[in-house]
């Protein structure tokens, strides 16, 4: 079984420049307080990284 993360997102996409906004629909969020639950690998964790003032790591499976 592959490790996993879940992530929720706190902050809003408004007034942020375009390249945070497909980051975020990149990791399947789009609405405040969505969570979602990805694999764990380098790039989703980069992508978490690069935008990390607008969302949270809740938990990590596995």
């Amino acid at each position: 079984m592959a490790k996993t993360i879940v992530v929720k997102q706190i902050g809003s996409p408004i007034r942020r420049p375009a390249k945070q906004r497909q980051t975020l629909i990149g990791l399947g969020l789009n609405k405040m307080h969505k969570t979602r639950e990805l694999e764990d690998t380098p790039s989703v964790r980069g992508m978490v990284n690069s935008i990390s003032h607008m969302v949270e790591i809740i938990e990590e499976k596995g």
